[in-house]
């Protein structure tokens, strides 16, 4: 069985994003999902003088390893003044101290949603540049805007928005058996 990583780009207990990557994951099928809680890995903020007297945490060495196991990663990040929260940030700063290509070359669906009808657009956009030079196979990027506008009762309420993340939830998958994990959007 497959076995895909999930992270919501947050710690917020209440995140949309995990939300949504609950509701996305149900969308698939034969597969082992494994849920990244970014609450699990409490970590000093990265800086070069803190690593050179303390090393590697171990909470990033484990999950370094668990990184290892995946056959892909859906992603789902909060957008936070247009960028990365600094909890999603601070932790790729350090697992790239261990393996620069930290998503492995794996396919990866990425994601993002917010209140406003932007959808996290912005921080996709910037995942979408930076996360192939950090190993990432992008099958396809999702924005789910006006979160609480288009998601109720545990699912996409806007059916042109449901049948578009079905269809790149489809693909994800489809490249997760292929097991071809060169390509891009």
């Amino acid at each position: 069985m497959k076995k895909i990583i999930t992270i919501a780009g947050s710690n917020s207990q209440k995140s949309i994003n995990k939300s949504l990557l609950t509701y996305t994951h149900n969308l698939l099928e034969n597969v082992e999902i494994i849920s990244i809680d970014l609450n699990d890995y409490v970590l000093p903020i990265y800086g070069i003088d803190f690593e050179s007297e303390n090393g590697i945490p171990t909470a990033i060495k484990r999950l370094d390893k668990l990184f290892d196991t995946a056959d892909g990663f859906i992603i789902s990040l909060a957008e936070h003044n247009g960028s990365y929260a600094a909890v999603f940030k601070n932790t790729i700063d350090w697992l790239s101290r261990l393996n620069m290509k930290i998503w492995r070359e794996r396919p990866m669906l990425l994601m993002a949603t917010s209140p406003g009808g932007r959808g996290g657009s912005t921080v996709l956009q910037s995942a979408s540049t930076y996360f192939p030079f950090m190993g990432a196979s992008i099958t396809d990027t999702f924005s789910l805007p006006s979160f609480y506008e288009n998601f109720n009762n545990g699912e996409i309420s806007d059916e042109n928005l449901k049948k578009d993340l079905q269809t790149k939830a489809t693909k994800f998958q489809t490249k997760i058996k292929a097991g071809n994990h060169q390509f891009q959007v």
